[in-house]
């Protein structure tokens, strides 16, 4: 099968988003699938055997890691040389709507994926009036669509309230061999908490952006005073976040990545996550991979990967106070976490990135064939 995967973001960008992408297009060139990558111009020419297609950008205002790749005519070019049997749009905005277009004018198959919240996302950049318009554009883009796969049951379900069609879910994926427990560092445990190991030690990795509402753990370490917070990767909202955050017991550690990361995540007491904007949340599975208990906020597509008590707590996202008091509950007691670290890894490695892969190739194999989906919520 020849799949053309056109997408907002790729390397050498780090998130969420390209970390799926990367593992997905590996599985399918091992598969024996040919790959084009078709994304904002990074510099990079081949991943794992794929070709990647660059389109120059401009970094987005807000969000200057970020670029926006307008459309142009030579794609028309490049997708006749490759021949895809199969078009494959995650997030389509800008470039994405490129790949709408010219799955429509060449005839060729369609499938688009929704990961990343962008309506919620509007009302941490003061744009919240415009969630309605964006919902339509939404719905325009991705009703153009044979399949759309979401990466959460809260986010099919989201969708198909607003109206968009054949929905169906696209299951959770996580490198298991990546993030294991064992690879607890005395070492990075110093590094994260500037020399403090035996201080209590909280983890937040991802972006640093206004929508991931890193600001909300602040009164968690107020009320756990001897606690560390070791920040990891970094964003637009950095320079205001170290401005948040002064004066309480937080390391800006910045990226990551390969074992080292692995090591932050099994060194560290809790993975904290405030964000409600998630549709799936894969640094989450990547935490509890590495056996590092989760506190979240019950939100998004958090709930299919944490159950409260089990391999992690949850909190209410509007109790100003959910996040102190499930993060107090973990501390407590040293045996009820171990026990949480034993589930986290167990729920984890129920979610190889093999069985994501194959999943979607079936899904690609009943486009090709003329599969009328109907949604899944």
């Amino acid at each position: 099968m020849r799949i053309a995967l056109f997408t907002e973001t790729f390397l050498p960008k780090i998130d969420g988003i390209v970390t799926r992408l990367k593992h997905t297009v590996e599985h399918l060139q091992r598969e024996g699938h040919q790959v084009l990558v078709i994304s904002p111009d990074g510099g990079i020419k081949e991943y794992k055997g794929a070709k990647v297609y660059g389109v120059s950008g401009i970094p987005l205002p807000l969000y200057p890691e970020l670029k926006l790749a307008i459309p142009r005519p030579s794609l028309k070019l490049v997708l006749e040389k490759f021949k895809p049997d199969l078009i494959h749009v995650v997030n389509p905005a800008v470039l994405g709507l490129g790949g709408i277009y010219y799955a429509k004018t060449l005839n060729i198959p369609l499938v688009a994926s929704y990961h990343t919240h962008l309506p919620q996302y509007l009302q941490h950049y003061g744009l919240g009036a415009l969630e309605g318009l964006l919902w339509e554009l939404l719905k325009l883009g991705h009703n153009q669509a044979q399949l759309n796969l979401c990466t959460s049951t809260a986010m099919v379900e989201t969708l198909v309230d607003h109206g968009i069609e054949r929905v169906d879910l696209w299951q959770r994926g996580v490198d298991t061999d990546m993030f294991q427990p064992h690879l607890v560092c005395s070492k990075m445990r110093s590094r994260l908490s500037q020399g403090n190991p035996d201080a209590p030690l909280l983890l937040y990795v991802g972006r640093v952006s206004a929508e991931k509402q890193i600001d909300e753990i602040r009164p968690v370490l107020e009320a756990i005073p001897h606690a560390r917070l070791a920040i990891v990767g970094d964003g637009p909202h950095r320079e205001a976040m170290e401005t948040h955050f002064a004066g309480t017991n937080t390391h800006f550690v910045g990226y990551l990545h390969g074992l080292e990361l692995a090591a932050a995540f099994a060194s560290s007491d809790a993975f904290i996550f405030p964000s409600r904007t998630e549709t799936l949340g894969l640094v989450l599975l990547e935490a509890m991979a590495a056996g590092c208990p989760v506190v979240a906020a019950r939100s998004g597509g958090i709930p299919d990967i944490v159950t409260d008590g089990v391999n992690g707590y949850l909190f209410d996202p509007v109790n100003a106070h959910g996040a102190v008091i499930a993060t107090q509950k973990l501390l407590a007691v040293q045996a009820e976490r171990d026990l949480l670290r034993q589930n986290a890894r167990q729920e984890a490695e129920k979610w190889g990135w093999n069985a994501a892969t194959q999943q979607l190739v079936t899904y690609y194999e009943s486009v090709l064939d003329g599969v009328s989906y109907a949604s899944a919520a």
